[in-house]
């Protein structure tokens, strides 16, 4: 894991981009740095310490400032272990301690509301486009095929491709979250549960429950998935929007009430009293440091995590959009190009099958991208945050990868 606090490579990347001849702005840095549109703020937050830069975004940033990604991140290593010695001299004279003290708990303060706002930020956003892609792109080829009759079973990966290895590559746990959408589609087109409720909450929990189950679409069964999927903790942050609505929604901002802003937020919380007094005494004033550096020591163990947090947000939510403009499109060109009902799979030809095999791949993508558990990143330890990165890396890779090739 990083050996360097946001606040170090913050100060050293604003450094670095004041320090050119000529000195060049937050919105250069961010083009240089291929941000796109809005990445001034990106920037902001980065020489503010309140986000750290994903090994991508940190060698762009480097590679901006005619630097490597190893000078800067050995800089801000450096940096850290200056900033620790600074933090750890005291004051001499109370008065001064009480005044430094009260500066650190506002910076706390600060950097805990501005976390929660990137938070908030980054989750509706994606929140957004994941319930465009859901209604406009998954659930109406859910109910394009559900009028297809006839479609194949699809072949789902051997038993020994998922659990050889105790691990489940991400192509083949795509290629069967697909052929579990294929399975409840067959379902509904036979009369199944889930084609009464297509386009609502019930049939979304039901194809996703599918997908990640591999469970057949059944009347009973479907009723009890979908209840597992509207109580899942990823599904409920990441379903989008509401039960009524279809999505299993924010479940009342669970992502700002996760360990990102907890620990520091209960410490501060006992420190407060203290803090609004005019007068503290020595052991007061103690007690206060005491807690304010625990909060101090509670948002460094967490940066780590909140920052893969806002780096798959941001990944996942571009995924989607692209799917948001492109799949949305490709889908109502081949619904335009089926024959008309009743429908069976030989009339589609064998170009109009492909794309039906396509859009099962691509709803696998979307589901893989959909269900990612956001919440453990800010929680994990630092063995555990690196494993689950990795993997998750891999599967919006993929998911990109293959969307892009298809629409």
């Amino acid at each position: 894991m990083n050996e360097f606090s946001a606040e170090a490579m913050g100060l050293v990347i604003r450094e670095h981009r004041q320090a050119r001849i000529p000195a060049i702005t937050q919105e250069e840095l961010a083009e240089r740095a291929d941000y796109g549109k809005g990445g001034a703020v990106s920037i902001s937050r980065i020489e503010h310490g309140l986000v750290s830069p994903g090994e991508h975004r940190l060698a762009a940033i480097a590679l901006a400032l005619q630097l490597t990604p190893g000078q800067l991140t050995q800089e801000a290593e450096d940096r850290t272990r200056s900033l620790a010695l600074q933090r750890g001299q005291r004051p001499v004279k109370l008065r001064d301690q009480v005044a430094e003290t009260k500066e650190r708990h506002a910076a706390i303060n600060e950097k805990t509301a501005e976390r929660s706002k990137i938070a908030q930020e980054h989750g509706e956003a994606f929140n957004r486009v994941h319930d465009v892609v859901r209604d406009e792109f998954f659930m109406r080829f859910v109910e394009l095929a559900s009028s297809i009759s006839g479609a194949p079973e699809p072949e789902r990966p051997r038993e020994g491709q998922i659990e050889g290895t105790g691990e489940t590559p991400t192509a083949i746990r795509i290629e069967a979250m697909s052929a579990g959408i294929a399975n409840a589609i067959r379902g509904a087109a036979a009369g199944g549960a889930a084609g009464a409720a297509v386009g609502g909450a019930a049939a979304y929990g039901a194809f996703t429950a599918a997908a990640m189950f591999g469970t057949a679409s059944t009347g009973t069964v479907i009723a009890t998935l979908a209840g597992a999927a509207a109580t899942n903790a990823t599904l409920a942050l990441l379903g989008g929007g509401t039960l009524a609505a279809g999505g299993a929604g924010m479940a009342g901002g669970i992502l700002l009430l996760t360990g990102m802003v907890a620990a520091p937020a209960a410490a501060l919380a006992a420190a407060g009293f203290y803090v609004l007094r005019k007068r503290r005494n020595k052991k007061e004033e103690e007690r206060l440091r005491t807690e304010v550096e625990a909060a101090e020591a509670a948002l460094d163990q967490s940066q780590q995590g909140f920052d893969t947090m806002v780096d798959v947000l941001s990944r996942a939510t571009a995924t989607m959009e692209y799917v948001e403009v492109h799949g949305v499109h490709a889908l109502e060109k081949w619904r335009v190009s089926l024959p008309p009902e009743p429908r069976d799979w030989e009339s589609l030809g064998h170009a109009g099958q492909e794309r039906y095999k396509e859009f099962l791949t691509v709803s696998g993508c979307f589901l893989a991208a959909s269900i990612i558990n956001v919440p453990a990143l800010l929680t994990a330890e630092p063995d555990a945050l690196r494993e689950m990165d990795r993997a998750i890396d891999e599967t919006l890779r993929y998911a990109d990868r293959t969307i892009k090739s298809i629409v």
